[in-house]
C-alpha cells in the first residue's frame, strides 16, 4: 500500500512540508503551473531552488508575493473585534517562518489590510484548483482558525487575518494540498513532532515555545522539546500534518521509493529539514497496533451492559466482550473491554462514561499481526454465499459468512450443515 511518511526531527513549516513533498512529486512541472496560475492574480509567484543543509541536497520553496520574498513578512495578524466592533490588537502568530523570531514586521511600512476567515474561505473557493485540493486547504485552514479563536478566546467569525501574511500562508497550505493530491498516498504517517525550545520574540511580547496556537494545534499528538532554541513548529505546519496524519509513530517497515528533503531558511548544527518517505507497506503492517479500553463493572444489570456493547460495536468497535470477575468484598462484577483502534480513544472513552456506571477506565496498547483477508462469492442453488479467505504466513483459511448461512437456514427452514453442504 502506498504510503507517505513525515520525518519531523527538525519540526515543520509549511515551506517545508512543501519542498519535501515537491521532491517525491513525478509532476513538478505540473505543481509549478498550477500553482503559479492559480495564484497569479495576487500577485505570487512559487519556485523551487536547490538548498544545502549540512552538505545534504533539498529544496527550498520560494513563495515571492509582488516580487518580494516570502519571510520579510511572515507574521499573520490575528485581530479580535470587541462588542463595538473596535480591532483589538493580539499576538503575532508566526505561519509560515521556521525560526520567527529571526525576522520582524515593520507595521509602519504596511497599510494593515486584513481578511476575515470567511472571506479567507472565499479565496480558497476562487482559486482554480481541483476541488479535492481546495477542500482540504480550507479544512487546514480551520484547523488554524480554531486554534487561535480559542487562544484569543473568541470565534471563528471574529478572527482576521493580516493580508500579507494570509497570502504566504495560503500559498504554502493550497502547495501542500496539491501536491498530496498529485502523490496520492494511502496512508500517511508522521513521526512525534520537534517542536524546539526556548522563548520565541514577537512583536507585542515574548511567548514560550510551543507558541500558543501551536500548542492548541498539538493536542493529541506526540512532540517533544529539544537543546536547539527557538521555534521549529509553525502553527501551520502544525494544522497540515494534524489534517493528512493518521498517525504520529515510528516508520513502518516500509520498501522504499522515493526520498525528499525540505529546507528551512536557518541554519542549525543539525541539518535544517523535513524529510518525506514514499514506500509500499504490506497492508498487514498498518494495524499493527490496537488500543484496549476496559472497565469494571458490579453495579449495572444484564440488560444495561448488554446495550452498553451494542453501542459499542455499532460505533466501529473491533470487538467487544465481557468477563465474569470477583470484585472487592466478595461481590461479582464483569470487565468490559472494547478493542478500537487507536485514533478512536477519545470516542470511545466518551462511550464508555456515557453507556456504563464506571467511574474509570484503562487503556492499553497491543502490537498485533493480521492475515489479509479478501472477499469472494458463490452461487447456490438458495441463493449467494460469501467466502471469507485469509492468508498470510504461510497459511491459508477460508470460512464462508455466518450471516450468509443463517439467513439462507432460515429462509429454506434447514440446517446449517445442510447449508454448508451446498459449498462443497
Amino acid at each position: 500500500m502506498k504510503t507517505l511518511y513525515f520525518e519531523c526531527k527538525m519540526g515543520a513549516a509549511g515551506d517545508m512540508l512543501m519542498a519535501a513533498l515537491y521532491e517525491i512529486c513525478d509532476q513538478k512541472e505540473l505543481f509549478l503551473q498550477t500553482m503559479n496560475q492559480a495564484f497569479s492574480e495576487y500577485g505570487i509567484q512559487i519556485s523551487a531552488e536547490e538548498s544545502k543543509k549540512c552538505g545534504i541536497s533539498g529544496t527550498h520553496m520560494h513563495v515571492m508575493i509582488n516580487g518580494e520574498e516570502e519571510g520579510v513578512h511572515v507574521h499573520v495578524h490575528e485581530h479580535v473585534h470587541t462588542h463595538t466592533h473596535d480591532h483589538t490588537e493580539a499576538e503575532h502568530v508566526h505561519t509560515n517562518e521556521h525560526e520567527a523570531a529571526e525576522h520582524h514586521h515593520d507595521e509602519s511600512s504596511h497599510a494593515h489590510t486584513h481578511h476575515s476567515y470567511q472571506s479567507v474561505l472565499a479565496q480558497i473557493e476562487h482559486l482554480q484548483l481541483p476541488a479535492q485540493v481546495k477542500a482540504d486547504a480550507a479544512a487546514i485552514y480551520r484547523l488554524i482558525g480554531e486554534a487561535e479563536s480559542a487562544v484569543h478566546n473568541t470565534t471563528l467569525e471574529q478572527i482576521h487575518f493580516h493580508e500579507v501574511g494570509t497570502l504566504d500562508a495560503l500559498a504554502d497550505v493550497c502547495g501542500c494540498a496539491l501536491l498530496m493530491y498529485l502523490i496520492t498516498p494511502e496512508k500517511v504517517f508522521a513521526s512525534p513532532l520537534h517542536v524546539g525550545s526556548g522563548f520565541v520574540k514577537c512583536a507585542h511580547g515574548i511567548l514560550p515555545v510551543p507558541a500558543p496556537a501551536t500548542a492548541e494545534l498539538l493536542k493529541g499528538i506526540p512532540f517533544y522539546t529539544g537543546s536547539i532554541k527557538g521555534e521549529l513548529l509553525t502553527p501551520t505546519g502544525a494544522a497540515i500534518l494534524r489534517h493528512y496524519v493518521e498517525g504520529f509513530e515510528e516508520m513502518p517497515v516500509m520498501t522504499l521509493e522515493h526520498i525528499g528533503y525540505g529546507m528551512g531558511q536557518k541554519d542549525f548544527e543539525t541539518a535544517n529539514c523535513v524529510r518525506t518517505f514514499l514506500g509500499d507497506v504490506q497492508a498487514n503492517d498498518y494495524d499493527d497496533k490496537i488500543l484496549s479500553i476496559s472497565c469494571n463493572l458490579d453495579d449495572m444489570t444484564g440488560e444495561d451492559i448488554s446495550f452498553a456493547a451494542e453501542t459499542l460495536l455499532n460505533a466501529g468497535a473491533l470487538d467487544v466482550y465481557t468477563i465474569p470477575i470477583q470484585m472487592k468484598k466478595g461481590r461479582p462484577g464483569i470487565i468490559l473491554t472494547c478493542l478500537c483502534a487507536l485514533s478512536e480513544k477519545e470516542n470511545f472513552t466518551n462511550l464508555f462514561f456515557q453507556h456504563t456506571t464506571t467511574r474509570g477506565i484503562r487503556y492499553a496498547v497491543y502490537e498485533r499481526v493480521k492475515l489479509v483477508s479478501t472477499f469472494e462469492t458463490k452461487e447456490t442453488p438458495y441463493g449467494k454465499i460469501r467466502i471469507k479467505k485469509s492468508s498470510g504466513y504461510h497459511v491459508n483459511h477460508e470460512k464462508p459468512e455466518f450471516e450468509d448461512l443463517k439467513a439462507i437456514a432460515f429462509k429454506q427452514g434447514c440446517s446449517l450443515k445442510d447449508v454448508r453442504n451446498l459449498l462443497d
